[in-house]
């Protein structure tokens, strides 16, 4: 698997829909399979998947022959000790510990015959035992208590055009039916075709294409004459931790209300995919290794308090064609601050605006960092003093490694907050830090 983040190749930070130059090995992960038992006959819906395991077989490490040693090499020792006296009991004291060693034995013998039963020719059959019955309740944060407490609000979605049908998941985020999901899994939708959302009790209802961006791969339908709706509750994506537990929720290949657990694998993942059209999309992604599968496209992440904190959106894979693609344990979320705000401005705007520090970044890939490649008159880097050919090597605290991770670094900071940027002189290597207030909305 080649995992790579195609650069930017000298687009405005704030659009990203240039072709990558080089091989990109991720995957959106909608699902075009029909669902389990809509099939019209019996036979498999997937005929292509195959169910089997793996048999791994171990070979054991080859033992050394004993050594042996000689006896009849050494001399036998003619020193023989007197045997010692036997020491002598009296009949009572025998008779006494005679008694003792038989209550003792009573007891062992006495609960074996408890465990076992007093007819040991008696066989016991665990069909004819009556069922073991659950005596505990699911504990307030586990996961059987998030999955109870999330699947009423996550919604399977089926997008269906003239020219194809494709399958995703969302997350209710209003009581009156707006539902947030990736842009790939609707794309298309809004100049023709059907949208149909399936809820976790089984029934159906139709909806409407509210608006979608495809540079963030955030898109916003709304489910038609519905109230009263379980809401999803955003969480904190900042204040997420490498090595948090964290929950999937989706309908990976047609199977609704799955979820699958993992830990927060890392943050800040710079993760360009390419989308239909030739457009692509850039995601300051949440790695996860909880299973992530086609169909998991636009469903939520979520913590052990069943909040939301990322929408499932992209997987690496080492398959070559995406039909075929799965979890490897490599899924990509989108974090639940930046999903929130793109929301927010699709359901109010139609439209996404994002923040800007005013530059064109190039490409050279023989720098560990972004290249400025022209800087915006009057913007925010130019009232910072940034030129041509300046290298960004940190913004803040975090590392800039490449164009795609200064682009996902200043996105997912707010309009009018002011960063700090370390610069690198491209000619005599110093260092310089500036501050830069980025655009406001």
């Amino acid at each position: 698997m080649t995992n790579q983040f195609p650069t930017n190749n000298g687009e405005n930070p704030d659009r990203a829909s240039e072709t990558p130059s080089e091989t990109n090995s991720f995957e959106h992960v909608r699902s075009s399979y029909p669902q389990w038992g809509n099939t019209a006959s019996n036979q498999n819906p997937y005929p292509g998947a195959g169910f089997g395991s793996e048999q791994n077989t171990q070979q054991g490490n080859e033992q050394q022959a004993p050594a042996w040693t000689s006896w009849d090499n050494q001399s036998l020792s003619t020193d023989v000790k007197p045997a010692k006296e036997k020491r002598k009991v009296g009949i009572g004291t025998a008779l006494a510990l005679m008694l003792v060693g038989s209550i003792a034995t009573g007891s062992v013998v006495g609960v074996a015959a408890t465990q076992l039963g007093s007819d040991s020719s008696t066989p016991v059959n665990a069909l004819e035992q009556p069922s073991v019955q659950r005596t505990t309740n699911a504990e307030p944060g586990s996961a059987e208590q998030v999955a109870a407490a999330v699947l009423p609000s996550v919604v399977s979605i089926q997008a269906i055009t003239r020219t194809s049908a494709s399958e995703g998941s969302g997350s209710i985020i209003s009581s009156d039916g707006y539902v947030m999901t990736n842009n790939h899994v609707v794309a298309g939708i809004e100049q023709s075709g059907v949208l149909e959302v399936s809820f976790s009790d089984g029934t159906t209802a139709q909806a409407d294409f509210i608006a979608g961006d495809p540079s963030t791969d955030i898109a916003v339908i709304k489910i038609r004459d519905v109230s009263n709706l379980p809401v999803m509750s955003f969480g904190d994506s900042d204040a997420l931790g490498v090595g948090q537990n964290v929950m999937a929720v989706g309908s990976p290949l047609g199977l609704s209300s799955t979820v699958t657990t993992g830990i927060v694998s890392a943050v800040n993942r710079p993760v360009r995919a390419s989308g239909d059209g030739g457009e692509s999309s850039l995601i300051d992604a949440i790695q996860t290794d909880a299973a992530i599968n086609p169909g998991n496209s636009g469903g939520p992440l979520v913590d052990m308090d069943g909040n939301l904190i990322g929408m499932n959106s992209v997987i690496a894979s080492i398959s070559s064609t995406s039909d075929s693609a799965g979890s490897i344990g490599l899924g990509f979320s989108i974090p639940s601050n930046f999903a929130k705000r793109v929301a927010d401005q699709l359901i109010s705007t139609g439209q996404v605006t994002q923040p800007m520090i005013g530059v064109q970044v190039g490409t050279d890939n023989s720098v560990t960092g972004a290249v400025i490649g022209s800087v915006q008159d009057g913007g925010p880097a130019a009232d910072a003093g940034l030129q041509p050919g300046d290298i960004v090597t940190k913004l803040n605290d975090r590392v800039i490694d490449s164009p795609d991770s200064l682009i996902a670094a200043v996105r997912s900071h707010d309009f009018g907050e002011t960063v700090t940027l370390t610069i690198t002189q491209p000619d005599t290597s110093q260092s310089r830090e500036v501050e830069v207030t980025l655009t406001s909305e």
